[in-house]
C-alpha cells in the first residue's frame, strides 16, 4: 500500500500562501492521477484540486484561480500552491491517490489574522 506523507501546512493570514507537498513512498511515475481534498470541522470532505498523469489540472470554482496543483517527478513530489488564502480555507488538506485508494494523514491549514 502506497504511503503519502503531506507537510506544509501552518499558520497564515487572510491573503496570505502556502504551498503543500505530498511525498508518495512509491514513484510518482505509477500514480497517474493524483488529488487533493481538504475537510473543514464539521463538514464533508471536499475535492480541491486534480491532476492527471498527463498534468491537466482541474479545480472547484471555490479556488479556482488561487490554487495550483502541480508535480515534479524528478522529486517525486506533488504540491499544492494556495494563493490568497481565506479563512475558510481552513481545513486539514489531504493528499490522495484514488485508483490505490491512498490517503495521506492530512496536514493543518489555518487562515486567520
Amino acid at each position: 500500500q502506497v504511503q503519502l506523507v503531506e507537510s506544509g501546512g501552518g499558520l497564515v493570514q487572510p491573503g496570505g500562501s502556502l504551498r503543500l507537498s505530498c511525498a508518495p513512498s512509491e514513484s510518482i511515475f505509477s500514480m497517474n492521477t493524483m488529488k487533493w481534498y481538504r475537510q473543514a470541522p464539521g463538514k464533508q470532505r471536499e475535492w480541491v484540486a486534480t491532476i492527471t498523469g498527463g498534468l491537466g489540472t482541474y479545480y472547484p470554482d471555490s479556488v479556482k484561480g488561487r490554487f495550483t496543483i502541480s508535480r515534479d517527478n524528478a522529486k517525486n513530489m506533488v504540491y499544492l500552491q494556495m494563493n490568497n488564502l481565506k479563512p475558510e480555507d481552513t481545513a486539514i488538506y489531504y493528499c490522495n491517490v484514488p485508483a490505490r485508494g491512498a490517503w495521506g494523514q492530512g496536514t493543518q491549514v489555518t487562515v486567520s489574522s
